[in-house]
């Protein structure tokens, strides 16, 4: 069967997944998905589509992310493996986009303005 290579953003983060049949193996950045993202949270958030579909431990993925936190870099490997999910099968697509993993969250963080501190943050006004 054929591997299929997919991109997910989220925020500043890439995610770039490898995803082919087999055994279920999940690797990030060359680590076990366990030890890369050791809470239960990012984990699930990782597996949500596959869970969503019934189609998990049916794949092998190789995931590469850059970039960002490790809660965005979580999301952006959902959408790319949700991507790929609708590759493979397209009657996959609508439960995924009913729940939004196939829309690219629009959210950045905001630039800093000059003469604030911060995005919208003033410096402090001292009246006398």
């Amino acid at each position: 069967m054929e591997m299929i290579n997919k991109i997910g953003r989220r925020k500043t983060s890439v995610a770039r997944i490898y995803m082919a049949p087999g055994k279920g193996n999940i690797t990030v950045n060359k680590q076990a998905l366990e030890v890369y993202f050791p809470f239960d949270l990012h984990q699930i958030v990782v597996k949500q589509p596959l869970t969503l579909v019934g189609e998990d431990g049916n794949y092998d993925i190789q995931i590469n992310v850059d970039g960002g936190g490790i809660k965005g870099q979580a999301e952006a490997a959902r959408m790319a493996i949700s991507r790929a999910l609708c590759e493979f099968n397209e009657e996959h697509r609508s439960p995924l986009k009913k729940e939004g993993f196939l829309t690219r969250d629009p959210r950045m963080v905001e630039r800093k303005k000059p003469g604030r501190r911060k995005a919208r943050r003033r410096f402090q006004f001292s009246k006398r």
